[in-house]
């Protein structure tokens, strides 16, 4: 499923090409979040045209709602949300952790109350299995329990335990009921506890998944024990799979994680900070509605090559967001997406051309100026 095509000489980065039933993904990559089936305030077309490969959504809010009998009968999720593309399915682990009003963890699964309605379920992980299965996923990921920052060793211990019991389970599952071409990758916890990790690690690997994921990073804790975590981990992961660092992240997060031979992310923060009037750019964070852009006829960056840089002032964009219009979200959210993917075209270039860390120190520096 995953081939490295090169690696940069004066780093860890690496480039690759992911194998799906939809298409070839070239890597790094970074998969704008469609939680419900959409990205929010993007069309599939312009996801499309800002050259999105791949996109992110979640089984537990489809589970939830629409619900699978409509997405079944619409022929899967690429029919039903009209994108053509891989398309990758959290488990939504995370989700009912974090949103449902009540849940019970055992090792059986998750009993949980609907945050949309207060119905109460309860998941295995071959339920979970199954409903990426009906959607029809490319890439499927296993439930797994994620550990909040700060937590003890002993809880750390017990999620990450729970997590290779559940593995174990999808696992199983999914070599009985695979079909076509669909991928499972299996899921490494641990908290920030290296040992915890290292012992995931190696287990999740033996199990043979198609690719693997680091989990329960970027929940609370510091950059240097995120960084951390990810570099002791990826040193031990195979070389012929895919690394996806789960949650992660902003700019500067990507960038460290590529340096450390990661080749996917995912994250929500293009899309809820447009919507919020902030604005990713080569200089750094910009807020849309301070007064300074209040008579500024330039385009947010003016190394950007996305609809709204070309064809919208920071005046007009501050006006829209205190008239608010929605345009203004929806402008801000494609530029975000298109910068963000703009970002990891250029980070592939340069580890084809062996100036990764070069290009990294000079992005970084214009990025942090601001």
């Amino acid at each position: 499923m995953y081939t490295r095509i090169h690696k940069d000489k004066n780093s860890r980065a690496r480039l690759g090409k992911l194998l799906t039933a939809h298409g070839e993904i070239e890597t790094p990559v970074f998969m704008p979040v469609g939680t419900h089936g959409t990205v929010k305030g993007i069309t599939p077309k312009e996801l499309d045209e800002c050259g999105a490969q791949i996109m992110l959504s979640n089984a537990y809010h489809l589970f939830l709602r629409p619900g699978l009998d409509i997405i079944r009968k619409a022929g899967g999720l690429h029919k039903f949300i009209s994108w053509q593309k891989p398309i990758l399915t959290d488990s939504g682990g995370y989700q009912i952790f974090s949103l449902a009003l009540l849940r019970k963890i055992t090792d059986k699964g998750v009993e949980f109350q609907s945050h949309i309605d207060g119905k109460k379920h309860f998941l295995t992980p071959e339920d979970v299995l199954d409903i990426q299965l009906t959607l029809g996923s490319d890439i499927m990921m296993p439930l797994d329990e994620c550990a909040h920052y700060p937590c003890s060793r002993d809880h750390a211990q017990i999620a990450m335990k729970r997590t290779i019991a559940w593995a174990k389970q999808a696992r199983q599952s999914f070599k009985q009921k695979k079909t076509g071409r669909q991928a499972l990758f299996g899921i490494i916890q641990g908290a920030t506890y290296e040992d915890l990790r290292k012992e995931c690690a190696q287990v999740i690997i033996d199990m043979d998944f198609d690719g693997l994921a680091i989990g329960g990073v970027s929940v609370g804790e510091p950059s240097d024990l995120i960084y951390n975590t990810i570099a002791n981990v990826a040193e031990m992961l195979p070389e012929d799979k895919a690394r996806y660092v789960m949650g992660i992240g902003y700019p500067p997060d990507i960038l460290e994680a590529v340096e450390r031979s990661v080749d996917m992310f995912d994250c929500v923060a293009p899309t809820r900070l447009g919507r919020n009037g902030t604005a990713f750019t080569s200089r750094g964070k910009l807020i849309i509605r301070n007064a300074c852009f209040q008579e500024d006829s330039g385009p947010l960056d003016a190394t950007c090559s996305c609809y709204t840089c070309k064809n919208f002032t920071r005046a007009y964009l501050r006006h829209l967001f205190y008239a608010e219009e929605t345009l203004g979200m929806i402008l801000l959210s494609l530029h975000n997406i298109y910068f963000y993917l703009d970002m990891m075209r250029n980070v592939r270039k340069a580890i084809a051309e062996d100036r990764f860390t070069e290009y990294k120190k000079d992005f970084l520096e214009r990025y942090n100026k601001g």
